[in-house]
């Protein structure tokens, strides 16, 4: 089972050239699938000898774990996939993962930010109104940092909201990946499949503002301990490491807290905002499907649903007779 494991993880890496995020996903999930199979003292089954009620069994062992609808239904997937590999190697005659039926998960449609919240809030940062106040006598030190740490969190909020990019596109752009004479950014999303996304004036500027902070964070002396710098990488850490996806997540979060805002604010926000906002402007869908890297268009038709939700509510508000 493990070796048909590496095999497959082999195979998404090689042949269907996954992300490493993807990777690591799939091998998490089917690691816990080889944990449950072989308890202390058992050995595994042969994979042709896992049947569906084996599987649901192991469905069962998540829930009595406390794992999410959402989770469940990925390790699900995660199992259709693997199966799906070792029916083509010829380990097993049927997708046996395909009997289960998947969790019913709520559709939910994600609350989006309008256009005036996201100029406020964008303005606001703009403006340096997000500031930490810090008490005591004042360190020059951490307050030029912070002004620093501030553009480029500028840059970080106006990219995501002008080209919609996810967290994991956004940490592995390099300046390699940005044509500043064309406001366009070279995109490698899920699947690794390239596109080309445009940006507009005030992420053009927000960058502007950000390059004399990028070099000379890279200008800064190594210290022993730190993790090396990564010149080719677009964004920065303070020690001139890329950054990671975690730090975005808790950037966004900070300047949420800052700016007093009762949003459920996170990076996956400024993604909804571009599409929705897009859509609302009379931007094309099978042009935000290009922009926003979905291989399907019932994904990016979610949009609809959010804008229709969004024009229900004005309505509401506004109609004498609503």
């Amino acid at each position: 089972m493990k070796q048909l494991i590496e095999k497959f993880i082999n195979y998404l890496r090689y042949e269907r050239n996954a992300s490493p995020n993807t990777i690591r996903e799939y091998r998490r999930d089917l690691t816990q699938f080889h944990t449950f199979l072989t308890p202390e003292g058992v050995k595994p089954p042969p994979v042709e000898r896992i049947d569906h009620h084996l599987i649901r069994e192991f469905l069962g062992w998540l829930y009595d774990r406390k794992l999410k609808k959402s989770s469940v239904a990925r390790m699900l997937a995660s199992l259709r996939s693997f199966f799906k590999f070792c029916v083509r190697e010829g380990f097993m005659k049927t997708n046996t993962a395909r009997l289960v039926s998947t969790p019913k998960l709520p559709k939910r449609v994600p609350r989006v930010l309008t256009a005036e919240e996201m100029n406020n809030f964008l303005d606001g940062l703009a403006n340096g109104a997000y500031q930490i106040k810090r008490k005591g006598s004042p360190q020059p030190k951490r307050e030029e940092n912070a002004r620093l740490m501030l553009k480029r969190d500028r840059a970080i909020f106006e990219l995501l909201y002008a080209s919609g990019l996810r967290v994991s596109e956004l940490v592995g752009l390099n300046l390699g990946d940005i044509s500043r004479e064309e406001r366009m950014l070279r995109v490698l999303g899920k699947g690794r499949k390239q596109r080309i996304v445009p940006f507009g004036s005030k992420a053009e500027a927000a960058l502007e503002a950000y390059w004399p902070v990028r070099s000379q964070i890279l200008s800064r002396p190594q210290r022993k301990g730190r993790p090396e710098q990564a010149p080719q990488a677009l964004f920065l850490n303070p020690w001139g490491g890329r950054l990671k996806t975690r730090a975005i997540h808790a950037i966004v979060r900070k300047y949420a807290r800052l700016a007093n805002v009762n949003w459920d604010l996170h990076p996956h926000s400024l993604r909804h905002a571009f599409a929705t906002h897009l859509l609302a402007d009379g931007a094309d869908l099978r042009a935000i499907q290009e922009l926003l890297g979905h291989a399907s268009l019932s994904t990016t038709q979610r949009y609809t649903q959010a804008n229709i939700q969004q024009l229900a509510a004005v309505y509401d508000k506004a109609h004498p007779h609503a």
